[in-house]
């Protein structure tokens, strides 16, 4: 590596490039960079009015609780369990967004002072790798003053998340573990669920999956599937086995063929490992790989994303959970359009047909505070343990009917009844 490239610096030299009102970019998950973060909040007597703008928070920090007031808060894009807690203390904004739009509501929203980012160690070019990530970061580089936290256990990857040396103000070390989310254990629900949709994916088809118990059952269910495709702005554990397995070749992808396509990585050192170095594996700019025209020039695009709830006109609520805030839009919405786009697409919306305490999911009505995520027009099948509602170009009365066919037996007759006195089905 060329003597000419900056040399390595302490973490607290970030404070140098941190002027008052500035507004920080981090990445989310994984790529959350740990000392630099220890850094400002140790020298939050040095900022005045500082934004640290990141998508989905999964460490707890002193700043997230309002421990520094106005001089350092946090902005989030998608509520964590951890962004939840501040949120609802009012130690934290929220900002509602599609995903694929978050790198553009960055550059007209914020002032983008600084680019904060964990990454690989340098090659022997100078080039680094945001690993794990690429999300909204990767838009930023090259438009936005960037400061590294190089850390040997962040995996190198490929794709348009590369940062030169010769393109930083500065950089740290760091040496520590990256957050790991282990697989959820499905349960006969979510196998359930797998099954009504793998039936439904054809060999040859792309594929976005989300994570959690349900994603992880359907990602299993297609082991036996052949030539799929994944295009997905999450990567998790799951896909590695269909990528060994053989399920999994990319070979009728029209974007990126022959390899598998994310904007983030969140899972175990399994998968960071099975990434690094590996040239089949592309991480790609949110605002590329969730963008719903792009999604939609792939053939028999299948799309699946989890909700909370459901109402008779199709209408899925995925970020509130009763009346509150949860979590976020993420790229729902995006892949749900993008797979209507497609030729032979199918989206899915999946969810339990009833809560932990027995509350059906589906109802005439959301529960009122409920946000909707996606709406009607957009929902294309919804998903339950009980079977299949495809609601595409139906009318409200076969749209209600649908619904009420894969909600738990035990709602049924209820929600039939509350059908009728609200006008979504006759007589």
């Amino acid at each position: 590596m060329s003597s000419r490239l900056p040399s390595p610096v302490p973490a607290a030299a970030v404070l140098d490039h941190v002027a008052p009102g500035a507004d920080v970019i981090i990445p989310m998950a994984a790529g959350e960079p740990i000392a630099t973060l220890d850094a400002l909040e140790a020298g939050a007597d040095r900022l005045e009015g500082v934004r640290i703008h990141q998508m989905h928070v999964l460490r707890d920090r002193p700043y997230l609780h309002g421990a520094f007031g106005d001089r350092l808060r946090h902005v989030s894009y998608f509520l964590s369990s951890i962004g939840r807690r501040a949120f609802h203390e009012g130690t934290i904004d929220y900002v509602p967004s599609n995903f694929s739009e978050v790198p553009a509501l960055l550059r007209e929203r914020t002032s983008c002072s600084l680019l904060i980012a964990t990454a690989s160690p340098p090659d022997e070019h100078g080039l680094c790798s945001l690993g794990t990530n690429a999300e909204y970061v990767a838009r930023l580089i090259g438009r936005v003053p960037v400061f590294l936290e190089v850390n040997p256990q962040m995996p190198r990857t490929f794709g348009l998340n590369q940062v030169h040396l010769s393109q930083v103000v500065g950089w740290c070390e760091h040496d520590a573990p990256l957050v790991e989310v282990p697989p959820a254990e499905p349960d006969d629900r979510d196998h359930a669920i797998a099954a009504v949709i793998a039936e439904r994916i054809p060999d040859g088809a792309t594929v976005q999956s989300g994570i959690g118990a349900i994603p992880n059952a359907v990602l299993a269910a297609l082991r036996d599937h052949r030539d799929l495709g994944i295009h997905s702005e999450l990567l998790s554990d799951g896909v590695i086995d269909l990528v060994e397995g053989g399920a999994v070749t990319g070979v009728h992808k029209q974007h990126w063929p022959h390899t598998v396509v994310a904007t983030f990585a969140l899972g175990t050192r399994r998968l960071y490992d099975w990434m690094d170095d590996n040239p089949g594996v592309q991480m790609l700019p949110v605002d590329l790989v969730n963008d719903p025209r792009r999604i939609g020039a792939e053939p028999n695009f299948v799309s699946i994303n989890a909700t909370s709830e459901v109402d008779l006109y199709g209408q899925c609520a995925s970020e509130t959970v009763a009346g509150q805030y949860y979590s976020g839009t993420g790229g729902q919405a995006d892949f749900a359009r993008g797979a209507m786009y497609s030729e032979g697409g199918r989206a899915f919306v999946v969810l339990h047909s009833t809560t932990h305490d027995g509350r059906s999911r589906i109802g005439v009505s959301l529960t009122p505070g409920s946000v909707v995520s996606t709406m009607k027009n957009t929902v294309d099948h919804v998903v339950t343990e009980y079977g299949c509602a495809d609601l595409r170009g139906r009318s409200l009365a076969e749209r209600a009917r649908a619904l009420i066919g894969v909600a738990h037996p035990d709602h049924r007759e209820a929600l039939e009844r509350d059908a009728h006195a609200g006008d979504f089905l006759p007589g």
